[in-house]
């Protein structure tokens, strides 16, 4: 057999003689060839798999626009038609040579002489040399004489290192198909709608045709796929024709979407939380504060802490849910639920999918108005202030506050008023009015502070948004919200939640000792009696009946504590309760800020939380609480009403130790213990800030305290100020402590003020 520096003419010898030269100089350069296990482990999909905590697939992203290359997939993947079809286009004595097919060598040296076309004389192994080495990779006007005898040099080499299977399997896995499609997996689902391993002996041959002309018109693919295929199959006859129109509709389809699965925006969530940096434990933590990156798991995949068969029963439930409301004007919702110890989110249901007009808008993480939702809250931090016990008695009749804006003026959601009602069942059956006058007491600044410790991100402070803040005027994320009363099933503890799943614990390290553990214990940011206690109202069914009625969605067979909330004008509708184990937050309404119609608290959420809860519990229990140390359980009674009946039915109560008494009953009865007269109070605002203007004099730029409630004194930073429902107070610069002391010395309100400017400090404002 000729050599091939024998086919070469005369004149060309010069030529040769520097190919040869460049052959050394390139020899060098391609033993440095990867392994085989080097090309796998680095090989990387344009999409990253989201798994959950085990591991199972619940969303595939796309992450790299520049090209579409799917899973490594394993030569025993891949259909044997395919691997038949590219062995006969691309190198027919693929197991014949090592590395280069002299004969073919010899053929298009001959074919090149005598300007005769022919096959050509690169081999799957020499492809894959120029795709695994940029030095050799083919550019637009052909491969250079230097880059072929690389090509040469490094398919030897592969050829020594590799077993032929490994070459093409690397092969299959590396090389351009059409367009951004690289890898015969990419292809197989892009085109095919199907995994590599499906592919029959037409969608092969046609695979291999798009080798050798990858951008070419479809009637050129089809007319090599014809020949592929009749190589494949001599004994059949092709049907060209059906094969040219199959190919034409192949090449236009783009069956492989950019993404796919179950939990697409808590899959982009977590993508993004492991490019910004952040460690799990740190979903509720601004990017700036993360302190180290969050590593895939090294395969592009990136795993989570929600569980794949939670998430689709939640994604489910939503949905049919969804459909029967849509005569209601509804077409969207979300879903979280938490776990209450660790923080992980176990379920994110951002959308309602094909249903919503907003399906790329993330429910869990947008801002919407929380309604009745955050009333126990605002009860939790009136009882651990002691302004509040829940059997106190609170007025629910009209009402008119005097605000900045002007009169505010609150209904209850039926538009009914209850007269006289225990702080339980004013927070169990929902009513508005009795709501604003508990933030009477507390304040909205005061109030707002809560919250934010609580987690939820209000915008702007308590006295912009007044007294409409205890109806939920304030604008929060259902996370936000979920995980706030998590802290209450925590016994007041606030946590960050967890979306990223934690890496495996380094052995090396020390294990962490139960002194760390304690000293890494959050301190509680509502007192954990009153956590207690609102747990206790909101899991009581017969407090709720006034409002919800005996027969309620919101009850469940286990122990469970729940509270319903709607926005103004029917806007948003939420159910967020917890279990021993797990809080779950829902919200349905429109992403367009749409009213929905006659959807109700038991209507909208509700069923869906109720659902899920039972899914949580179906062979787990669910028990109450233990009650915290500090509290009492007593046995009260209740006074007559205008009608002569009693209040409300005799009961077993929760007091915080010292708070508790036996009769409760209206301000005219002897005995009686009401939050009517309580003191507290009203002027100035909390958090005030003073200026003080040195044009004006100093004895007129008094600042006057106003107050409810008998018996009352005013202190100012610990010092007696002043007796009486108001003073008047020469203001000096500084931040200072105002507090109102009842008649038994106990602080029962107080102010936080601020003065600015130069003031003149007198002897009477040093008293």
């Amino acid at each position: 057999m000729p050599t091939p520096t024998a086919l070469f003419p005369f004149f060309a010898r010069p030529r040769l003689a520097l190919a040869l030269a460049a052959l050394m100089l390139t020899a060098q350069a391609a033993g440095a060839m990867p392994s085989f296990e080097e090309v796998k482990r680095d090989f990387r999909s344009s999409d990253t798999a989201v798994l959950d905590r085990n591991g199972e697939l619940l969303q595939r992203v796309r992450t790299d626009a520049s090209v579409r290359r799917g899973q490594w997939t394993a030569l025993a993947d891949i259909s044997p038609a395919l691997r038949t079809a590219m062995v006969l286009s691309e190198d027919r004595r693929f197991y014949e040579h090592s590395g280069v097919d002299w004969r073919a060598v010899s053929a298009a040296a001959w074919g090149n002489l005598w300007n005769t076309r022919t096959r050509g004389a690169s081999t799957i192994t020499m492809q894959l040399s120029g795709l695994l080495d940029e030095d050799l990779r083919r550019g637009g006007g052909g491969r250079s004489l230097t880059q072929k005898l690389g090509q040469t040099v490094a398919a030897a080499q592969l050829e020594r290192q590799w077993r032929k299977d490994q070459i093409l399997e690397a092969y299959l896995n590396s090389v351009p198909f059409r367009g951004e499609i690289v890898g015969i997996d990419a292809l197989s689902r892009t085109l095919f709608g199907k995994a590599p391993s499906g592919l029959d002996a037409r969608e092969a041959a046609v695979a291999a045709a798009l080798v050798r002309a990858p951008n070419a018109r479809p009637a050129l693919v089809a007319q090599r796929a014809c020949e592929v295929l009749r190589a494949m199959e001599p004994q059949r006859n092709a049907d060209c024709e059906a094969l040219d129109m199959f190919t034409s509709a192949a090449v236009q389809r783009r069956a492989f979407d950019a993404s796919e699965g179950i939990a697409p925006h808590a899959a982009r969530r977590a993508l993004r939380q492991a490019r910004e940096g952040r460690e799990p434990g740190q979903e509720d933590t601004p990017p700036g504060e993360a302190k180290a990156a969050a590593k895939d798991s090294g395969d592009g995949s990136v795993r989570t802490t929600l569980r794949a068969p939670l998430q689709r029963f939640a994604l489910g439930t939503l949905q049919r849910h969804l459909r029967e409301l849509r005569g209601r004007h509804v077409e969207d919702g979300a879903l979280v639920v938490l776990d209450n110890a660790t923080g992980e989110v176990l379920a994110w249901v951002g959308s309602s999918g094909p249903l919503s007009q907003a399906a790329e808008v993330d429910g869990v993480t947008a801002m919407r108005q929380p309604g009745s939702t955050l009333k126990p809250l605002l009860y939790g931090q009136a009882i651990a202030e002691q302004r509040l016990t829940a059997a106190s008695l609170i007025e629910d009749s009209s009402a008119q506050i005097n605000t900045a804006s002007g009169l505010y003026i609150p209904q209850n959601y039926d538009r009914r008023f209850k007269g006289p009602v225990s702080a339980r069942t004013a927070l169990a059956a929902s009513l508005n009015v009795p709501a604003v006058r508990t933030l009477v007491m507390v304040s909205p600044e005061s109030f707002a502070r809560g919250l934010r410790a609580a987690g939820l991100p209000l915008r702007e402070s308590g006295d912009y948004y007044g007294y409409s803040l205890a109806l939920g005027s304030a604008e929060v994320t259902l996370l936000s919200l979920t995980n706030a009363y998590r802290m209450l099933a925590n016994g007041g503890r606030y946590g960050t939640t967890t979306l990223l799943a934690p890496a495996a614990p380094d052995k090396s390290k020390k294990t962490t000792t139960a002194a760390a553990t304690a000293k890494n214990t959050p301190a509680p940011v509502l007192d954990p009696r009153a956590a207690f206690i609102v747990g206790d109202i909101l899991s009581d069914p017969n407090a709720r009946t006034r409002t919800f009625g005996l027969d309620s969605i919101l009850s469940t067979r286990f122990w469970s504590a729940v509270k319903t909330g709607t926005s103004k004008d029917m806007r948003d509708n939420w159910a967020v309760g917890w279990s021993q184990r797990y809080t779950v937050g829902v919200w349905v309404g429109n992403a367009s800020g749409a009213s929905m119609w006659d959807v109700s608290g038991t209507s909208g959420a509700a069923p869906v939380w109720a659902e899920v809860m039972r899914f949580l519990h179906a062979r787990e229990p669910s028990r109450a609480p233990a009650p915290p140390p500090g509290l009492v359980r007593t046995h009260i009674d209740f006074g007559a009403g205008p009608d002569g009946n009693a209040l409300e039915a005799a009961r077993d109560e929760w007091f915080v130790q010292g708070t508790e008494q036996p009769l409760f009953a209206l301000a005219n009865e002897p005995g009686a213990a009401s939050t009517a007269a309580v003191a507290r109070i009203t002027a100035p605002a909390d958090g005030t800030i003073i200026a003080l203007d040195p044009d004006i004099p100093p004895l007129r730029q008094r600042v006057r305290f106003e107050s409810e409630g008998r018996g009352v004194q005013w202190r100012i930073d610990g010092k007696h100020f002043a007796r009486g429902n108001s003073a008047q107070w020469l203001p000096w610069p500084g931040r200072h402590l105002i507090e109102l002391v009842d008649a038994g010395g106990k602080v029962v309100d107080q102010r936080r003020l601020e003065v600015r400017g130069a003031g003149v400090v007198t002897k009477s404002a040093q008293r």
